[in-house]
């Protein structure tokens, strides 16, 4: 796989209540990935990136809002969303060291 591709998969960290509950319970991490990326390319970026193991992906297609200001209409754009769910041993901490 090329490494640029694998570097561009995870475009950031999904942060919301059911995220950090998932994290707590299930040993998962929620990340925003590009549209185009498959299961495997998921799990073998997350493995080479913060070195940890990858028990599973599950992914879903985060459709956009439709938003208006007035007469005005318009939408926002979709997104990916995938939850990975870590081998038992393997944590990812984002905040880093306090």
């Amino acid at each position: 796989m090329n490494e640029a591709r694998l570097a561009s998969i995870i475009v950031a960290p999904h942060v919301s209540e059911k995220a950090s509950r998932v994290a707590e319970n299930d040993r998962q991490i929620c990340l925003r990935v590009r549209p185009d990326a498959d299961k495997g390319e998921i799990a073998q970026a997350v493995e080479r990136l913060f070195e940890v193991e990858v028990a599973s992906v599950t992914t879903l297609n985060q459709p956009g809002k439709s938003r208006g200001m007035g007469r005005i209409r318009g939408r926002r754009a979709g997104w990916k969303k995938a939850y990975v769910t870590l081998k038992p041993g393997h944590d990812i901490d984002f905040a880093g060291p306090e």
